[in-house]
């Protein structure tokens, strides 16, 4: 039987276009004998706008929903998830050759692991890379280290959300993405640190696209009161669930 990794993708018809690119960088994965990959694209909407920019491939699951943001669109995904490991990549994104093996070889080496990132290059429109100068070193991120490093960073973690990996359970077991319009998934990663242990590899495993329609790009991504409540209730959830003694993976 193949053991399946499930790849959630959340996608709007803007980034569309780009899920060809995203989809080069999977078939890339060279994953150990016994291993797949699962994609899961969640249109966020119920559009025609995305159906024809999907790969011809019959390891895609592609739904529609509502329209309520990526982490709607990504928790919507999650039940279709047949893998004991989802890993998150955005549409407009690329994973590098190696990512997921890296990955998997972090969480099945170490059972006391409940998730991994990796080093992230911003990709920029004229093709050249960009890197982040606060990164970890490679190794194991023990419990509360990023919520720690996000405080005091001004809200800045040390890994990047977008290259998460993690045992569906605990996925599961948090709830998915948090119900937000923007930071979902840093509510996701300082929950997970929250209860966990991490690891984070050196080794750069995504292309992060910076492009103009992509939404952290817009003017409502910065607006400071919004931005003021999502940290706060992030926040709030990761030490909520800190405090709680019996709440470990």
């Amino acid at each position: 039987m193949t053991n399946l990794i499930t790849v959630i993708t959340a996608v709007h018809p803007p980034a569309a276009k780009f899920l060809a690119d995203a989809y080069k960088s999977l078939t890339e994965q060279q994953l150990p004998d016994g291993w797949d990959w699962q994609w899961v694209i969640q249109e966020d909407g119920e559009t025609d706008g995305v159906t024809p920019h999907l790969p011809d491939d019959p390891r895609i699951s592609f739904g529609q929903g509502r329209q309520g943001r990526a982490a709607v669109a990504r928790t919507l995904g999650l039940s279709r998830a047949e893998g004991e490991y989802v890993k998150v990549l955005d549409a407009d994104d690329m994973l590098t050759p190696g990512a997921l093996a890296r990955d998997l070889q972090a969480l099945t080496s170490d059972s006391t692991l409940g998730w991994a990132t990796s080093r992230v290059l911003d990709l920029l429109p004229d093709g050249s890379t960009v890197g982040f100068d606060q990164d970890p070193p490679e190794g194991p991120i023990e419990r509360g280290a990023v919520l720690q490093h996000w405080k005091a960073h001004n809200y800045r973690a040390q890994v990047h959300p977008a290259t998460l990996f993690m045992r569906r359970d605990l996925l599961l077991a948090l709830g998915g993405w948090m119900a937000l319009p923007a930071s979902e998934d840093t509510g996701l990663l300082m929950a997970l640190s929250a209860v966990s242990r991490g690891h984070f590899s050196a080794e750069t495993g995504l292309l992060y696209r910076k492009w103009p329609g992509q939404a952290t790009n817009q003017a409502a991504h910065v607006h400071e009161g919004e931005r003021e409540a999502r940290f706060a209730v992030v926040e709030a959830r990761a030490r909520v669930l800190a405090a709680m003694s019996d709440w470990r993976y």
